[in-house]
């Protein structure tokens, strides 16, 4: 049993773990490139959050967004 646990150990330390290293040198020479999917995803999430106002005020515009309080049946 304990060969099964040293043999996760290995896989996870030699195989799935050879990103983050690469990532943890280049950190020291590159750090924004280092962080280059952190900056992906702030972009992803900028242009949804951009995306999603623009729809709500598109809904509010035409008077479709129901705000009053009763609008759900779980508030009443």
């Amino acid at each position: 049993m304990r060969a099964f646990f040293e043999g996760i150990q290995w896989l996870f330390e030699n195989i799935f773990f050879i990103p983050q290293d690469y990532l943890r040198k280049l950190e020291l020479e590159h750090w924004f490139i280092a962080n280059g999917i952190n900056w992906i995803f702030m972009i992803i999430c900028s242009v949804a959050m951009v995306y999603w106002i623009k729809q709500l005020k598109l809904h509010e515009e035409n008077n479709e967004e129901n705000q009053d309080t009763t609008a759900h049946s779980f508030l009443k």
